[in-house]
């Protein structure tokens, strides 16, 4: 079903898309790598009790994965795997829709970041399904790092902001 032959170009190296044959084995890591990629994001979130956790994100970088891988197959055209990375980010945003949630008062806004890991566990997805594997290893421990400090770094700043700009106390009238 699969052969062994992967494409590759006049210098030698290895062509991630286009790939008329390639080894199960290659299908196989590539969608390993995804879903391991989306589980890393899924891991934080989960950690952090948001809705959308280690499944989700591994399911969807997984399904991702899928469409890109399957448009880099035989019988594809030059523009099969566009058309699959806009369906892939079309669909992805009405799921990350889904998480964002707003208070009663209509103030605060909840669930962006989860909805962004959501969206950024497809890319990784669609760059696994593509073959770009370093692309998506270095992207998830960027994100990975990002989830992490983020939140101190985020802190520090309003507590930066605080000082510099102390609350007028409020008076009587």
């Amino acid at each position: 079903m699969f052969s062994r032959a992967v494409p590759v170009s006049a210098e030698g190296a290895r062509q991630p898309g286009n790939q008329m044959n390639l080894a199960f084995s290659d299908i196989v890591i590539r969608l390993l790598a995804a879903t391991a990629a989306g589980m890393i994001l899924g891991i934080n979130r989960e950690l952090k009790d948001k809705p959308a956790g280690v499944r989700t994100h591994a399911i969807v970088a997984l399904g991702a994965a899928i469409i890109t891988l399957l448009a880099t197959l035989p019988p594809n055209d030059s523009t099969s795997a566009s058309r699959a990375l806009q369906g892939v980010i079309t669909g992805i945003g009405f799921l990350g829709a889904g998480v964002i949630l707003r208070d009663m008062a209509g103030t605060m806004v909840h669930g962006l970041t989860t909805a962004a890991t959501i969206w950024l566990a497809a890319c990784l997805g669609a760059a696994c399904g593509l073959g770009y594997l370093p692309i998506a290893a270095v992207a998830a421990a960027i994100a990975l790092l990002i989830l992490i400090l983020g939140v101190p770094f985020e802190r520090r700043l309003r507590r930066i902001e605080r000082e510099d700009h102390p609350r007028m106390p409020d008076v009587e009238r």
